[in-house]
């Protein structure tokens, strides 16, 4: 009996998400009183799977090659590495590649899934989770009551934990059919910060008035070193690029500080966005929904709070 967790790489290289991954899924590991078995899969440096040792991982496990970006042959090589370990727990981030794979993994492994969590499970036995419902207004406790259970973590949402431990490295040999999805171009966003790595997210809606506006979320943006975002009717109006999208049917988020700019606050929105640790809320309109879930608030013209708000954080920086 041990615990797997999935860690993604970029590139050969781990990102904040994977060590928070890692921490996480060592302390279910913990309560579990078992240990905690990474899973990485493409060419990594042992260098940096090593990496993985002191956020509470003892075991490593790698799969070198695979980069067929296959979720079916993702999920084969994790419902393969389970069962020659004895998991009865995997974990995996929930991201759009965890959410691909979950519910693959689910019906290889007959495992009950528990989508989306934020926090430690309340008990192993019965083994149950609590989750967001009804687009977060309220919170579930779900027992899952297979042998197997796949959790999925939502991003930002649990502390990373550094233990100083160190892990085994051994490699994996998994038998995989031939990927049925062909890769023939790669084109990767760069220069600006991505919002699914971002700490800070400024984000712009409708009450910027026009595309002619949103110098004001970018220059704030560059000063706190934040990724850019918007509404759904923002990129609707094709003001900004759908990638740029947060809410229910956008990305959603929890960065640690999220501006939101203009934006009336509807329901699907905060949805995408509710986890975020600090909500400030700036509008013109003192009845908007947004200020009702916003830490923070100012009523006033974003055209004129925004460039002031740019400067005074400019001088603070000169001091």
């Amino acid at each position: 009996m041990s615990v797997l967790v999935y860690t993604e790489n970029w590139d050969g290289v781990f990102k904040k998400l994977s060590f928070e991954l890692v921490s996480y899924a060592a302390k279910v590991a913990e309560m579990m009183g078992t240990s905690l078995t990474a899973v990485s899969i493409g060419d990594v440096a042992d260098v940096e799977l090593n990496k993985l040792g002191a956020y509470g991982a003892s075991k490593i496990v790698k799969i070198e090659g695979n980069t067929a970006l296959d979720n079916q042959v993702y999920t084969s090589i994790l419902a393969q590495v389970a069962n020659a370990e004895g998991a009865t727990v995997v974990v995996i981030s929930h991201n759009n590649t965890g959410k691909a794979i979950a519910p693959r993994l689910s019906v290889k492994l007959k495992a009950a899934v528990g989508a989306g969590l934020i926090k430690l499970p309340v008990s192993t036995e019965p083994f149950t989770v609590s989750k967001k419902v009804f687009s977060g207004k309220a919170a579930a406790n779900v027992v899952l009551k297979t042998d197997m259970k796949i959790l999925t973590l939502s991003q930002n949402s649990f502390e990373v934990i550094e233990t100083g431990g160190s892990a085994t490295i051994e490699s994996f040999s998994a038998e995989v059919g031939e990927a049925k999805t062909i890769v023939k171009d790669v084109q990767k966003q760069t220069g600006k910060i991505l919002l699914s790595d971002a700490e800070i997210v400024v984000s712009g809606g409708r009450g910027l008035k026009s595309a002619d506006n949103w110098g004001v979320i970018e220059d704030l943006a560059d000063l706190l070193g934040a990724a850019t975002a918007c509404s759904r009717p923002v990129s609707d109006e094709g003001w900004r690029p759908h990638e740029e999208h947060t809410g229910q049917t956008g990305k959603i988020i929890a960065p640690n500080l999220y501006f939101a700019v203009g934006i009336s606050g509807a329901i699907q929105h905060m949805a995408g966005i509710s986890s975020s640790k600090c909500i400030v809320a700036i509008n013109n309109d003192a009845d908007a929904p947004v200020f009702e879930n916003a830490d923070y608030g100012i009523v006033g013209d974003a055209l004129k709070v925004l460039p002031a708000l740019s400067e005074a954080i400019k001088e603070a920086k000169n001091k």
